[in-house]
């Protein structure tokens, strides 16, 4: 790092109003990013990163009241005009977003999208753009990148959508990339692949990066230097092998012990089946034409045999679609598939809807996103009551009180119950989900990324809870999850996907100390960094 950074940020402050209230999202602020450095801004949802790296470059709302001092090579940025703030803007300091989904616009194609930076800020058009583009394209290492000129987002990866918003990024030769959780709702492999490629444009283009996160795996892979925030201030910051070694401050103690420990509690051996699945195959039939032809098939799950038996956990990892939530949804009776699957002892595969509905009970579902699977117009109360209403559960009991008692084991408190889900944590939340599954008593939760969207801290607690409601109710959970550090932690045996196959299967701890699939063995390099 040179004398005179880049980017030197001093004393931020940023307030908003709300319903004639002050929020201090940030406070006191002080950080900088020199040239060829990776500083880290770290830390839980709501502790002000996102906040700060808006500030930079004045993308905040006009709510928001701003003070302190930002300069971008020693011109100050907070009060600039306009004209200036855009010269800045996707030319010096260009921004990644963590979702590239809701960023890209679904209506226009690869190339359009990546022409219009281009026209804005160098004024290029036709065939100098369309060059440009694919020098970018194969710059981040997009394959045949010809043929993706024309694709639109929802046509492309994860990976490969994040890997486009990098080349936007880098569209117009920026000094400084911001990149916001750029990589969090990615696979490990793809995962990766991106901090790699950011390590590689890093050195080749002579970048700058201010990389926020809550993953300090991965700060302590590729930044310089570390700045943890909490509640809006910077509460420690220093080189990251430093801060690593030896943290000072109880927060950045409590970031780097978040990690789930140990393992399951060990299983009777006496535990009696719950589930089975016997060569379970879901096929999708592409059809074309007027008469809506069977031209062929997406074959997401191809042949898939397991069982898991009461108090056990079941993990199912693989990259995105490998076929692990289909197999999921096949085995609840949510998709239509081929085999037999055995609930209870009974075969439900061919079982009519009237009798399948009986069973739902005992089979509940927890997802991923939980904001986006609770009702916003429903109070919490109603949310996990609705299940008793459903299936008749208990109609003899005070349903309020059943509510509290559920809302109570999960950690949640009962007086909360008259709140609507936007007035909850992303924690929280996932335990609003995990109670309506649990009020029904079922003998089977299918958990399908249930951490993912989760802070480290929050994960350690849901896995805790996940752990002492499978002890104290002898729940069987099938657990669909790409963080093998979590999958670790609860799973006592391990399912591993690739393209709709199972490529591996085992016991948990002997999968991952001696993994035998060259595909199994990439998962957890990517994951362990082994």
């Amino acid at each position: 790092m040179t004398d005179a950074p880049l980017l030197d940020v001093q004393d931020l402050t940023v307030r908003f109003r709300q319903d004639g209230r002050v929020i201090e999202a940030v406070r006191g602020v002080s950080f900088a990013v020199g040239r060829g450095e990776t500083v880290a801004l770290v830390g839980e949802s709501g502790s002000g990163k996102s906040v700060t790296a808006l500030s930079t470059v004045a993308l905040l709302p006009d709510s928001a009241e701003v003070t302190g001092s930002v300069r971008w090579q020693g011109t100050q940025m907070l009060g600039a005009p306009e004209p200036a703030l855009r010269r800045v803007r996707g030319n010096d300091i260009s921004f990644i977003f963590q979702e590239p989904m809701t960023s890209l616009n679904p209506l226009h194609t690869i190339e359009r999208q990546l022409g219009e930076s281009l026209a804005l800020h160098q004024g290029l058009t036709g065939a100098a753009a369309r060059a440009r583009i694919l020098d970018l394209l194969h710059k981040v290492g997009i394959r045949d990148p010809e043929t993706r000129l024309g694709a639109y987002p929802h046509q492309l990866s994860g990976g490969q959508r994040q890997r486009v918003m990098i080349a936007m990024a880098l569209a117009n030769g920026p000094d400084l990339l911001v990149a916001d959780e750029p990589t969090t709702a990615l696979d490990v492999t793809i995962q990766a692949q991106i901090l790699d490629l950011l390590a590689e444009l890093k050195a080749s283009e002579g970048l700058s990066l201010l990389f926020i996160t809550h993953d300090l795996n991965i700060v302590r892979r590729i930044a310089d230097r570390v700045c943890v925030m909490q509640a809006g201030e910077i509460v420690e910051q220093g080189p990251a092998a430093q801060v690593f070694a030896d943290p000072q401050h109880p927060y950045t103690r409590k970031l780097l012990a978040a990690e789930p420990q140990g393992g399951p509690d060990p299983l009777p051996p006496d535990a009696e089946e719950v589930v089975r699945t016997e060569h379970l195959r879901v096929w999708f039939p592409i059809q074309r034409g007027l008469m809506r032809r069977t031209v062929g098939h997406v074959r997401a799950v191809n042949d898939a045999s397991l069982s898991i038996r009461a108090g056990e956990t079941l993990g199912i990892v693989g990259e995105s679609g490998s076929g692990k939530t289909t197999l999921a949804l096949a085995l609840l009776r949510l998709v239509p598939s081929d085999g037999r699957i055995v609930f209870q002892g009974r075969d439900i595969h061919d079982l009519p809807g009237a009798q399948m509905r009986g069973l739902r009970r005992d089979m509940q579902v927890v997802f991923q996103d939980p904001y986006g699977s609770l009702s916003p117009r429903m109070t919490v109360e109603q949310i996990v009551a609705e299940g008793l209403g459903v299936h008749g559960v208990d109609p003899g009991r005070d349903r309020r009180q059943m509510v509290a008692d559920i809302l109570a084991e999960v950690g949640l408190d009962p007086a909360m119950m008259g709140r609507y889900p936007h007035e909850f944590s992303g924690g929280q939340r996932q335990r609003i989900a995990i109670a309506r599954a649990m009020i029904l008593r079922p003998r089977l939760l299918v958990l399908d990324e249930p951490t993912s969207a989760l802070d480290m801290t929050v994960q350690v607690q849901i896995v805790d809870l996940l752990r002492a409601l499978q002890r104290k109710w002898g729940l069987a959970y099938l657990f669909i999850s790409h963080d093998l550090r979590v999958v670790r932690a609860l799973a006592h045996r391990v399912i591993v996907m690739k393209d709709g196959d199972v490529v591996e299967t085992g016991d948990s701890a002997a999968l991952f100390s001696a993994p035998r699939h060259d595909y199994t063995r990439a998962l957890l390099a990517a994951a362990f960094g082994a």
